[in-house]
């Protein structure tokens, strides 16, 4: 939702119950079998009830379906079912409450459960969930998602994030169906592809004794208009034969003009016959001066003759704006490397012409540890205090330092497993190397980080009472904490790119300190550890709280930025006392 709310159609503009079953009445005549209402959110119109049972009247008709964003879905739930809906798609981008309030900009996570377990209840078989995914704000939960089909009978559907007018749409954004699939296949490798119907929109998957199964929309990589066989209409009654198609047709103004059934058939059959062979490029597609389809007050009548990833814009659309405050952090190359490579405009990743991916990736390593050996060499500052006796490392990449005030007694250095006497991000000669963890064997890997944000008497009373101008600082924080752990291997130049299973930042106000304290958690399953990236997340959090309360004080600490615990690994584990 964008922070300055939606302007609402008025109503004399939209479609009347009684239109809306005027021209599904014709298109089912002439042979759809199917009729989606969508949205905005259908379900806060009075009379959608009232027009799924008259929808349910119409011969012929074999699917009346609804997508909804869930939150009055419990409550309506038993009176569509017994109007006569018989399919429901459900919009959820998040498990993570903290972040759905942030993009919805309302609380209503839990009431999006109930729906979702409401539904499988009543019988509903599958339930389909659309989760449009974007990167830097929710790739991190496709194993979640994936886990949620796991007791349920849901359809998960992973949608391509696709441009409209308004969401500041950009391929960096966009997560492909090949990218999403790998990284579920390392967590499932027994993944099994299911059939499809020829004009299905979806491929879909399933995890061996899993309830339910997942399926991707990849409306921008793969796209499927040469099967397409569906249309649109909006609320306010403008035929679409194509989402992203600039072309619109006013059934609403033909029917109020008095049009005869056979001169909208007509109508209709022109603009069918005026469909593209494809959808317009994405590049092309994001500058598109799309009319905002998706409104919020009515419901719109989805005919099956356009794409089912259109239940996507509730999030694209509504809520994508959110998504452009995401900060996505690349490190810059060189000049001479930057002429040699080229970017692949769908993933964003970096490739060397004319070479096979296997060789892409070794020879790009290596021209990064090439770079970073001729610029990054670590040298001893002669007039440190710093007691090496309390460095210890860590073979897989990460460094826990613990050191005493001067005041300390000699040998208190708090005392980990030693694996090497030697720092593994460094070589022989103490240039920057990143570590090789490829001969490692996979495993749980956990880690808890905290952090301390001194405040002063009155920020502490502000962010207290939720009085700062900014906004919810503890939400605002916890977000900025599970962003930055997913950032970590981008912020910190040799850390490794690892798909993290779970993050959870929690903050909390200790009232005699007038301080903020922050606890982070990681958890993976791969070749290395989570330390880096439960640090980063705490160390985000603390910024994020800092920078929203710099106006208010400037007499602000952030302190004990530290590792708490970490489980796995061959150094095994590690715990704070």
């Amino acid at each position: 939702m964008p922070e300055e709310g939606v302007q609402l159609t008025p109503k004399s503009e939209l479609l009347t119950a009684q239109e809306i079953i005027t021209l599904a009445r014709l298109f089912v005549k002439e042979g759809v079998e199917k009729i989606r209402l969508t949205g905005g959110e259908p379900l806060i119109r009075p009379d959608v009830v009232d027009i799924v049972g008259q929808l349910y009247k119409l011969e012929g008709l074999k699917t009346i379906a609804v997508t909804t964003n869930g939150i009055n879905l419990t409550r309506l739930l038993p009176r569509l079912k017994e109007a006569g809906l018989n399919a429901i798609n459900i919009s959820l981008d998040t498990l993570v409450p903290a972040k759905f309030e942030f993009i919805v900009r309302r609380k209503g996570f839990h009431k999006v459960m109930e729906g979702i377990h409401k539904a499988t209840e009543l019988g509903y078989r599958p339930v389909k969930v659309n989760c449009v995914v974007m990167r830097g704000f929710n790739e991190d939960e496709l194993l979640g998602f994936v886990d949620f089909t796991k007791d349920l009978p849901l359809d998960v559907r992973f949608i391509e994030y696709m441009p409209f007018d308004g969401n500041k749409w950009n391929f960096k954004k966009m997560v492909s169906y090949k990218e999403m699939l790998d990284t579920i296949k390392q967590r499932w490798p027994e993944l099994e592809k299911l059939p499809c119907e020829t004009s299905s929109t979806a491929k879909s998957y399933k995890v061996p004794h899993f309830q339910g199964q997942i399926s991707f929309i990849t409306s921008m990589s793969e796209h499927f208009c040469g099967s397409c066989n569906r249309l649109r209409i909006t609320a306010d009654g403008n035929l679409k034969v194509c989402l992203f198609g600039n072309s619109e047709v006013s059934l609403r103004d033909h029917l109020r003009s008095g049009a005869s059934e056979e001169e909208l058939v007509q109508i209709i059959g022109a603009a069918v016959g005026r469909k593209k062979k494809q959808h317009a490029g994405m590049f092309n597609i994001s500058q598109m001066k799309n009319r905002p389809m998706i409104l919020i007050e009515p419901a719109l009548m989805s005919f099956p003759l356009c794409h089912d990833a259109l239940q996507s814009p509730p999030n694209s659309k509504q809520w994508g704006h959110t998504s452009s405050h995401w900060l996505t952090l690349r490190a810059s190359l060189p000049k001479q490397m930057g002429k040699a490579l080229m970017k692949n405009k769908l993933t964003g990743q970096l490739f060397l012409p004319g070479f096979h991916p296997e060789q892409q990736w070794h020879i790009t390593t290596g021209i990064l540890q090439t770079q970073l050996r001729g610029c990054c060499v670590f040298q001893k500052d002669p007039s440190s205090t710093f007691d090496p006796k309390c460095l210890e490392v860590s073979p897989v990449g990460q460094v826990s330092v613990d050191w005493q005030s001067k005041e300390a007694s000699p040998g208190s250095c708090t005392e980990v497993p030693r694996a090497s006497d030697n720092l593994t991000h460094t070589d022989e000669e103490g240039r920057a190397t990143m570590v090789d963890v490829g001969g490692k064997p996979d495993s749980r890997r956990t880690a808890v980080a905290g952090a301390v944000v001194r405040l002063g008497e009155k920020a502490f009373g502000m962010v207290r009472q939720n009085q700062v101008k900014k906004g919810d600082v503890l939400a605002v924080a916890q977000i900025a904490g599970i962003q930055g752990a997913k950032l970590t291997s981008q912020l910190i130049p040799l850390c490794h790119n690892i798909p993290l299973n779970h993050i959870e930042v929690s903050l909390s106000l200790d009232e005699a300190k007038y301080a903020v304290v922050i606890r982070s958690s990681c958890q993976t399953w791969g070749r290395t550890g989570v330390e880096m990236e439960a640090l980063t997340a705490a160390s985000l959090a603390a910024l994020t709280v800092y920078d929203m309360c710099k106006a208010v004080t400037r007499d602000i600490v952030i302190e004990e930025v530290k590792l708490l615990s970490k489980t796995g690994g061959q150094r095994g584990d590690f715990s704070r006392v």
